[in-house]
């Protein structure tokens, strides 16, 4: 199974633009959902870290933070981001890692990006085995309402220095989103162009409840971004909650 290399290209803007921009919003979830119940220096896994805004501000809390990413241009901005974190470089669906982590955290939908039900259950096995007993997951996906509401049309970021324009393509039929992304960077006084295409899958709740139980979760709960946790805007978001058992 290959690993992800598709972003490379994408963690320069990503970490110019979007790695702040969720996990600011994302925090204040985490704290209802999950790390208020943790230990102040809990060993929390970040799979799919990008660029380590999230670890940033788990380690400067004083948590012990792996993150996660297949990417290699990800990991070294997180490297720079959250220095007090350990980061490997690994995919979601094929990592392997002893139970030692109390918590595994997930956000700003990286799972849609794992484009089959089988391989998302791979990847929940994973985190389920690098869990202690008791430990717990939470993670959220854009579903089909949020594909809906928000990936469809374009728009573009204009800088003096870069220029990003991003195609956004829902294929209902499919379940499947692509981004086609454009992006025009000034490097030692020349534009440089690069083209490349980011995708997601758009999973149902049932099917995610399903691949979490396969995976062997209990205690599985979802809840509704804006509905249930307050975040405007975020329509179409869910975020899941699962455990392990203990003994």
């Amino acid at each position: 199974m290959n690993r992800f290399t598709d972003y490379d290209p994408f963690a320069w803007v990503y970490n110019e633009h979007w790695g702040h921009m969720f996990t600011d919003r994302v925090v204040p979830v985490l704290d209802e959902l999950v790390l208020h119940a943790l230990a102040p220096d809990a060993r929390l896994l970040d799979v799919c870290c990008g660029t380590g805004q999230l670890a940033q501000i788990l380690t400067a809390r004083d948590y012990r933070v792996t993150g996660l990413d297949g990417s290699e241009d990800m990991l070294r901005y997180a490297r720079q981001n959250a220095p007090d974190a350990e980061f490997m470089l690994a995919d979601a669906r094929t990592f392997s890692l002893p139970p030692v982590f109390d918590g595994v955290v997930s956000v700003f939908d990286s799972l849609n990006h794992v484009l089959s039900l089988t391989e998302l259950t791979f990847v929940f096995t994973n985190v389920h085995a690098a869990l202690k007993e008791g430990g717990v997951l939470v993670f959220d996906l854009n579903m089909e309402e949020g594909f809906r509401w928000r990936w469809r049309n374009s728009f573009s970021l204009v800088e003096d220095d870069h220029v990003c324009v991003m195609q956004l393509l829902y294929r209902p039929q499919e379940n499947v989103h692509t981004s086609n992304v454009t992006l025009f960077r000034l490097e030692d006084g020349r534009w440089q162009r690069s083209d490349f295409s980011l995708t997601q899958k758009c999973y149902s709740e049932q099917q995610v409840q399903s691949a979490l139980q396969t995976a062997g979760f209990a205690d599985i709960e979802a809840y509704d971004a804006q509905g249930d946790l307050g975040m405007g805007g975020e329509i179409g978001r869910s975020f899941f909650v699962a455990r392990k058992s203990a003994g």
